[in-house]
């Protein structure tokens, strides 16, 4: 959601369900942004160094509608507990407390966490991180070798706004949630980052070969993002 500076008179701070918005001044924002943060709730409004803040509030009041339908919408936190079922890669595993044993190891179509049962969701948590930082290093240098490009170090994180991100030196970080959507869904963001690696725009260019790397158009799996990314947003949060 974006505006124009021109706007009416407000001193209100605006509050959404009992919290501020977070404000963030930013040099390169040329009009004001706001945003529904899917993991957490949080309405973050973005604006130009300097953007009168009675204004930018008197502005968010007008977009109170469309906020809390944003909040309404934002699916229910699913804790990490025995009994769930998850998607991993597209394949669904069910997550079982094994006390009696060590580690957390697939077997068929159950995840299978031993240990303290207090430590259960941390432990479902560091698998699936590095389930995601080892098929999307694999998938990403796979796809490097295909594009003729060099990759540097290919890591995971728990983004805000972003599924991917290249670094100009050929780092490559995405969300360890992707390793919970389609295969699809996720070879089509390798294919994104890969392709930045050659051209870092989004222009004609970077759009044939970001297509020429998936081998299909990738609009599907950014329509699949746009219906349910929030849905992954909303795992292993209460």
């Amino acid at each position: 959601m974006r505006a124009n500076l021109k706007t009416i008179f407000s001193k209100a701070e605006p509050r959404f369900d009992g919290r501020p918005v977070q404000v963030v001044r930013h040099a390169g924002a040329r009009v004001m942004r706001l945003r529904v943060d899917p993991r957490d709730g949080a309405v973050r409004l973005t604006l130009p160094r300097r953007a009168s803040l009675r204004h930018a509030y008197a502005w968010v009041e007008e977009q109170r509608p469309w906020v809390e339908a944003q909040l309404a919408e934002r699916p229910s936190g699913r804790r990490f507990e025995p009994g769930l079922s998850i998607a991993v890669g597209g394949e669904p595993l069910v997550l079982v407390a094994a006390p009696g044993s060590r580690g957390v190891h697939r077997r068929s179509a159950e995840l299978c966490v031993g240990g303290d049962p207090e430590l259960f969701e941390a432990r479902v948590l560091r698998w699936l991180k590095g389930e995601a930082r080892r098929v999307l290093d694999a998938e990403t240098r796979a796809l490097a070798v295909q594009a003729g490009v060099s990759i540097g170090r290919v890591t995971v994180g728990d983004t805000r706004s972003r599924w991917g991100s290249c670094s100009a030196n050929g780092d490559i970080r995405y969300s360890w949630r992707l390793i919970l959507a389609p295969a699809f869904v996720r070879r089509s963001t390798v294919a994104h980052e890969v392709a930045h690696r050659v051209h870092m725009n989004h222009g004609p260019a970077f759009k044939a070969l970001e297509e020429q790397l998936l081998g299909e158009s990738p609009s599907a799996a950014r329509a699949w993002l746009r219906a349910n990314g929030a849905s992954l947003h909303g795992y292993g949060r209460p």
